[in-house]
């Protein structure tokens, strides 16, 4: 599943990555649909989270600033 928002970031949340054995998600931060490593959120991709800290982590995302 892949999200952008409006402020030219976005996320990448798939099943089958880091934790997906485990039925958990792997997300990576995006931005200008390019994967982005250098967020206040994290600096590489965060595998092994529920679907809860799915959700708190894209409304992080959501809030980050517009890169100018």
């Amino acid at each position: 599943m892949k999200m952008e928002f409006d402020n030219g970031y976005g996320v990448s949340v798939i099943s089958d990555g880091y934790g997906g054995e485990r039925g958990l998600k792997e997300l990576a931060v995006m931005h200008d649909g390019k994967l982005c490593y250098d967020t206040p959120i994290t600096g590489d991709v965060i595998g092994y989270l529920t679907d809860a800290e799915v959700m708190e982590i894209i409304e992080q995302v959501k809030q980050l600033p517009k890169k100018v």
